[in-house]
């Protein structure tokens, strides 16, 4: 029986940064102009929140009956470590799932229906990420996903539910959070690049090899701080984005030092803090020229 911190670590709190970064960053994509409303900044959290716990638990539940997680590098798995059932895990997705679903459907009934089908989009990603059948995270789709989902749509979403529009200043602020959450990914996947060859999942990384997958961290890491150069076209406080950089750089020192294995973790979780710290600045600046 998992212990309540097991059932925390389960849900893979380094994670949560990939959840609060597009809310703060479409927050202020919505106050530049003009649009913010917090108490809908407030659902969208708990939506993004809700889901990545959700998708946690998910991959969670589908990697360990497959056995992907019977040999572990990183981070406590629960199905894998025999402390919970498959079925109490499975539960412990869909109830953070359907959480963000309501959140989610308020949004949706108090801006625009046509939300519910993006809703239904992001439900689905969550759960065939390492579910169903045919997986997309086994198929070296992961990083795309991250992008897509915790960059673009929760940015963007984020932006319209209070402004009632999006525009480029919010779509460059969702490109530079998609490039930071997918480089956690990608750190992530180089760690478990021996494990994953040898149980068949196959992602980005373990197609990329070792070598140009630690490329891809750096180019990641590196593409937000191009955008706030960019948004200096908005307003020269997005330069403050730029104070995030130390972090980055500390993230990527394990990949770019060819660290593996539990020698990786730092780059997870720094990559998350830079993540955090570059949407919290940029968010505050391009919100405060509003």
């Amino acid at each position: 029986m998992a212990t309540a911190a097991e059932w925390i670590e389960g849900a893979r709190p380094r994670t949560l940064p990939n959840a609060i970064a597009p809310v703060l960053a479409g927050t202020g994509a919505a106050a530049s102009v003009d649009g913010a409303v917090w108490w809908k900044a407030i659902l969208a959290l708990l939506v993004s929140l809700a889901l990545i716990v959700g998708v946690n638990y998910a991959n969670d539940y589908s990697d360990g009956i497959r056995g992907t997680d019977d040999v572990r590098v990183g981070p406590l798995r629960l199905v894998g470590s025999k402390l919970a059932s498959p079925t109490a895990v499975r539960t412990a997705a869909v109830l953070s799932l359907a959480i963000g679903a309501v959140a989610g459907l308020v949004l949706a009934v108090t801006t625009a229906w046509w939300l519910v089908l993006i809703g239904a989009l992001c439900l689905a990603g969550a759960w065939f990420y390492t579910g169903g059948s045919k997986p997309y995270g086994y198929s070296g789709f992961g990083e795309i996903a991250v992008f897509v989902f915790f960059g673009l749509i929760a940015v963007l979403g984020t932006q319209y539910v209070q402004a009632l529009r999006v525009d480029w200043v919010g779509l460059l602020l969702a490109i530079g959070v998609g490039a930071f959450s997918s480089a956690v990914l990608v750190a992530n996947n180089l760690r478990d690049i021996p494990t994953d060859t040898e149980s068949g999942k196959v992602t980005l990384a373990v197609k990329l090899g070792d070598a140009r997958t630690r490329t891809l961290h750096l180019v990641l890491l590196a593409a937000p701080f191009v955008i706030s150069l960019a948004l200096i076209a908005r307003t020269p406080w997005a330069l403050a984005g730029l104070l995030a950089l130390p972090l980055a750089i500390r993230a990527n020192a394990p990949v770019r030092t060819g660290k593996g294995g539990l020698e990786l973790i730092p780059a997870l979780r720094d990559s998350g803090l830079a993540l955090l710290a570059w949407s919290a600045l940029s968010a505050l600046a391009v919100g405060l020229a509003g």
